[in-house]
């Protein structure tokens, strides 16, 4: 064999879609609905419709799925709305599962 041949390899790239997760607000009796519609605007990018129907899911079955994301944007999101719950005094409570 001679240096002037070149050796081919076969490689396959396998992308793999990156798993998603659910993030889910639970209802409380403290934290305001104006204050989860804002969260549901300002964080998880929701127009006004949406974000007051998410909110009434919420209040009345008593949790809903706010949205679908890879688990590092979902970790992201729900960090960013609690901490800003933490700093109005709301007890708001949010969970991520994987979907």
């Amino acid at each position: 064999m001679s240096t002037k041949e070149a050796i081919k390899e076969r490689t396959k790239d396998h992308i793999k879609e990156p798993r998603q997760y659910n993030v889910i607000m639970y209802n409380d009796d403290f934290t305001t609905m104006e204050f989860v519609v804002d969260i549901l605007m300002d964080v998880f990018h929701k127009d006004e419709v949406t974000a007051q129907s998410i909110m009434m899911n919420v209040h009345k079955k008593g949790q809903a799925v706010v949205g679908k994301y890879p688990y590092d944007i979902a970790s992201t999101k729900v960090g960013e709305a609690l901490k800003r719950a933490k700093s109005a005094g709301f007890p708001f409570r949010m969970s991520i599962e994987e979907a």
